[in-house]
């Protein structure tokens, strides 16, 4: 994770990457093929973004396999059950994963100015099924089991 993009544009060394994962109320779900970890997808329910999406990882050698759209389903579903909301942020230079998230239903929610350093704008994401008021999880007729 930590020698790929963004991780590395902002540098964000393995130290923060580790902190990350280990972080209290986070849920993080992986996809190993052959006994090496293909992908990774971090969520936290706790907080005002209650259905967050913390980080989204597919190793470079499994990237264009339909890894990162599964753990992504995996994570939407999990959100949903609890939550009308899905949230995440991009960098604004990662354009290739801003276009992958639009494509999933992802729309611009908010943008953080100079996030991580000058010049490193987040863009933050939502998917909704409704409002936050009106959700119910146990009839909650949107989410697959």
């Amino acid at each position: 994770m930590a020698a790929s993009d963004p991780w590395l544009a902002l540098g964000l060394g393995l130290a923060h990457c580790l902190r990350t994962l280990a972080a209290p109320f986070r849920e993080t779900y992986m996809v190993k093929e052959g006994g090496a970890i293909a992908g990774l997808v971090t969520i936290t329910m706790y907080g005002t973004f209650r259905g967050y999406i913390q980080s989204l990882f597919v190793a470079p050698a499994f990237r264009g396999k339909g890894i990162g759209e599964a753990l992504m389903a995996y994570a939407e579903r999990s959100v949903f059950a609890r939550s009308p909301n899905v949230f995440l942020c991009v960098s604004s230079f990662n354009k290739g994963a801003i276009r992958f998230y639009r494509r999933l239903g992802y729309r611009k929610a908010g943008l953080i100015k100079d996030f991580f350093e000058k010049g490193s704008d987040e863009l933050l994401l939502r998917k909704t099924i409704g409002p936050l008021q009106s959700f119910n999880p146990g009839r909650n007729k949107h989410v697959k089991n």
